[in-house]
């Protein structure tokens, strides 16, 4: 798949995405929320790799509204792991 290079194949094999199908089947949210949880610098680079692999094209390549879509979903999983480390911190 483009953009899944051996690092990223490791990362997803330890989350259990072991196949393009499971990865299809998965969804880029979905595969992604598994990651961070194993890769706590995940980044929206990856984010965007891995919707760019689903549709089977580069990442540079995808769709503006898709990126910007993706971009505000990492945005919100950044906010609340920031309020999540805040309320342990307390």
């Amino acid at each position: 798949m483009p953009n899944i290079g051996n690092t990223l194949a490791k990362k997803l094999n330890l989350v259990g995405i072991e196949t393009p199908t499971q990865l299809i089947e998965t969804g880029t949210e979905n595969a992604f929320i598994r990651l961070i949880q194993i890769d706590k610098n995940a980044c929206y680079n990856m984010l965007y790799a891995i919707e760019g692999a689903i549709q089977g094209i580069r990442w540079h390549n995808l769709n503006t509204i898709r990126k910007l879509e993706l971009k505000n979903f990492f945005d919100s999983i950044q906010n609340s792991q920031k309020k999540l480390n805040h309320v342990k911190g307390q």
